[in-house]
């Protein structure tokens, strides 16, 4: 197998990147007990244009709807199987119930196609009761539901932009029931990072000492800050905290999507002295048959001649490329883009060093 010799033509080192931007604490950490809840509930949608679920073959739309009719007076329940209405299905409604919701504000939903429903445009969502983890009702859902998507069909072709069976409804829900909390009072605290690293934790505790006063936040592992209030006002320190900014640690990581082709490598990683050379052959087969007939008069016949052409690429002009010690990401990038390395390629590549021993980063393949 001939070698493709990946060449990096990095006239010199260029300068390492520059350090990461500072970033506000509020942006990178979250506020214990500050936090959203999942609601869920179960109901059903009418007014569609005969794109609802089938009730012969969705049984517990079926059921919910005569359910539904008798809770209003109108029974069914002697013709629930000749009901063959189209008009409705049967949804899933969930929700994220936001931190210190109060009884009458209003909350988001999404609405989702249970059964064999194919469209929810122009629906109307009924009163829908939507519970907790713990049984309770929360929120309370009603209202036009929007898919935002375009779904056309006809005899020979259709068209669909979006997903018709997934709707919003913008304020949809009513809060019944808040989630009881009470941040004030507490004697202390404690941030929790997005991302843990301890590097960061240290950062983010010693710019709150040096703002607030020394000893009054410590970092107990690489994702908590704990901070003591002593007695102070605690919206508003955590308001002039949010607002501290420090710089963020990463550790080296190069991140492979091998389904898409996607790679995301961290400013950090570097990759050690290594030579490197990927295979290639690229061998072309290129068949021009031509017709051969006889001459006038003759007793000869009409053949087609094969013609076969076969060339052979083997890229002899490359040669093998070496990285110099402690090659930074840009470097690496800009050798690979101006070589026009495609992603595939360049996955090939990332893995071999790392096995080489070469690549200084954590190497996450997904």
């Amino acid at each position: 197998m001939l070698l493709l010799a990946v060449a990096f033509l990095v006239a010199g080192l260029l300068p390492a990147a520059p350090a990461a931007a500072q970033v506000r604490i509020k942006d990178i950490a979250d506020i214990e007990g500050v936090r959203d809840n999942q609601i869920v509930g179960y109901g059903l949608v009418v007014g569609l244009p005969g794109t609802g679920d089938r009730l012969r073959s969705a049984i517990f739309t079926r059921q919910s709807l005569v359910g539904m009719l008798e809770r209003l007076g109108v029974n069914t329940r002697d013709q629930e199987t000749r009901l063959d209405t189209r008009n409705v299905a049967a949804v899933m409604v969930t929700a994220n119930f936001p931190p210190f919701a109060r009884p009458g504000s209003r909350i988001d939903v999404s609405v989702s196609s249970l059964g064999d429903a194919s469209n929810l445009t122009g629906g109307t969502l009924l009163v829908t009761p939507l519970l907790g983890a713990d049984g309770e009702v929360y929120a309370v859902a009603q209202g036009a539901v929007a898919t935002g998507a375009i779904a056309a069909r006809g005899a020979a072709s259709s068209v669909q932009r979006g997903v018709p069976t997934s709707a919003r409804i913008s304020s949809g829900a009513v809060v019944e029931r808040e989630v009881p909390f009470e941040l004030a009072g507490r004697d202390r605290i404690r941030l929790s990072l997005r991302n843990p690293d301890l590097t960061t934790a240290q950062r983010v505790a010693g710019a709150i000492n040096r703002a607030v006063g020394n000893g009054s936040a410590s970092a107990t592992d690489p994702r908590t800050i704990v901070l003591l209030t002593g007695g102070r006002d605690l919206a508003r320190l955590l308001t002039d905290i949010e607002q501290l900014r420090v710089e963020p640690d990463q550790a080296a990581r190069v991140i492979i999507e091998e389904a898409s082709g996607t790679i995301v490598m961290g400013a950090n990683v570097r990759v050690s002295t290594v030579a490197i050379a990927q295979g290639n052959l690229t061998i072309r087969v290129t068949e021009t048959p031509q017709v051969s007939q006889p001459g006038p008069l003759s007793n000869g016949e009409t053949v087609v001649v094969p013609r076969t052409n076969i060339s052979v690429d083997d890229q002899r002009e490359r040669r093998l490329g070496i990285l110099p010690r402690s090659v930074t990401l840009e470097d690496l990038v800009r050798g690979l883009n101006s070589l026009g390395v495609g992603p595939r390629d360049m996955i090939t590549i990332l893995q071999s060093i790392k096995a080489a021993g070469a690549l200084q980063a954590e190497l996450e393949v997904r």
